[in-house]
């Protein structure tokens, strides 16, 4: 077994031991990928403050994220397709999120469906869900996540119109992988992968298929996806959907301080600074360098939670010295899961836990809920959008 140091370590292991199609459906972005590669590069723009002869000891890196308590600010993202990673994917990444003390989020478009997970944990996670045009449908998915003691829900705004992935169009994306001489070739080589495959029942959407109206195998499944996603959505249609759940509710993918601003009029519990990790409208702003305009605009309103383009504890860090309440991990933990399973997602969050323990020693605090503008050198114009740095 190499030794994993960093997040990097496990994505290069994740890309020996998984499908061609499934990695590239994580490791890119939309279009030309440039938000894609700017989600994580921006990120070193922003320099850190190194104090000395300060008392570091009793260092503290618990938080809350909308009232719960969190052994760190960081959360795992919803991913779609993550059992497809690694057999019973979600399950196990559930699991390590529990045990390390961390929330995890379900996507609807996950394998494992929602009773599958809350089989496999003992507590309350988090469910995300598209804006989707079957009222129907959206009504049973918010059943089922009470049945499941759902904490929150993560309601995602920018799918409305699926942004194009030219690497999953080229490798016939699809759950189970079609079988062509190329994907049979590759999945040859990843025996421990495919191992895993057969011991499971779990290749389907789970959330979708037998339960949305007329979706019962792959076939109708791709018919029924490229007609669900509402276009006509509004905020009037949001506000329906904060209230058909009436629970914590969370909004993903604000970029924008205006749509900030309209979200945080909803009386929402949080909002996700995202781009949907650069895999929607490329060309977009990082998270990074809208997060600070955004915390201004409504953080003493609402808790500002920010993903896309973390890879480090040091990135966790500079988003919450920017105002970020909390961060999501999607592209860090998958590595680890299908580099590793169950404890790789285990030693992602160690790895991000340790990073950021230690890098908030050296620039003087003691407690992450201290962590501000004064921990970092910011270059001028770095929110700002009309520049480039």
């Amino acid at each position: 077994m190499p030794v994993i140091a960093e997040i990097e370590d496990l994505r290069r292991l994740y890309r020996r031991r998984t499908p061609r199609m499934f990695f590239d459906y994580a490791e890119s972005g939309s279009w030309s990928e440039q938000t894609f590669r700017e989600n994580t590069s921006d990120f070193a723009h922003l320099r850190l403050r190194q104090r000395v002869a300060v008392d570091m000891s009793n260092r503290s890196t618990a938080s809350t994220m909308i009232g719960q308590d969190v052994a760190m600010p960081v959360a795992l993202a919803p991913v779609g397709l993550t059992g497809m990673q690694c057999a019973d994917g979600e399950i196990k990444a559930a699991r390590a999120a529990e045990k390390f003390g961390v929330p995890f989020t379900l996507s609807t478009l996950s394998i494992c469906s929602i009773e599958d997970v809350a089989a496999h944990t003992s507590k309350p996670f988090w469910f995300q869900v598209y804006t989707l045009k079957d009222e129907e449908f959206m009504r049973r998915l918010f059943d089922r996540a009470r049945a499941a003691n759902c904490a929150a829900i993560v309601l995602t705004l920018d799918l409305q119109v699926l942004g194009q992935r030219h690497k999953d169009l080229r490798n016939g994306l699809s759950a189970p992988p079609k079988l062509t001489l190329k994907s049979i070739a590759n999945m040859m080589t990843k025996v421990q992968w495919g191992l895993g495959m057969l011991g499971t029942r779990r290749r389907f959407f789970g959330n979708v298929v037998g339960h949305a109206k007329g979706v019962t195998d792959p076939a109708s499944l791709s018919a029924w996806t490229a007609e669900a996603f509402d276009e006509t959505l509004d905020w009037d249609r949001v506000r329906q959907f904060r209230d058909m759940w009436g629970g914590k509710f969370i909004i993903k993918g604000i970029l924008d301080v205006e749509d900030a601003q309209k979200a945080a009029d909803l009386g929402v519990d949080a909002i996700v600074v995202s781009n949907h990790g650069g895999r929607q409208l490329d060309g977009a702003m990082s998270s990074i360098r809208m997060l600070p305009r955004i915390v201004d605009a409504v953080g003493d309103r609402v808790e500002v939670h920010m993903d896309s383009g973390i890879r480090s504890g040091q990135d966790v860090l500079k988003a919450l010295s920017l105002g970020a309440h909390g961060t999501y991990i999607g592209r860090a933990f998958t590595y680890g899961l299908g580099a590793m399973g169950e404890a790789g997602v285990t030693r992602a969050l160690q790895i991000i836990h340790k990073e950021l323990d230690t890098t908030m020693a050296l620039c003087g605090e003691r407690d992450v809920h201290n962590l501000g503008p004064q921990n970092l050198i910011v270059p001028q114009g770095f929110d700002d959008p009309t520049m480039r740095l």
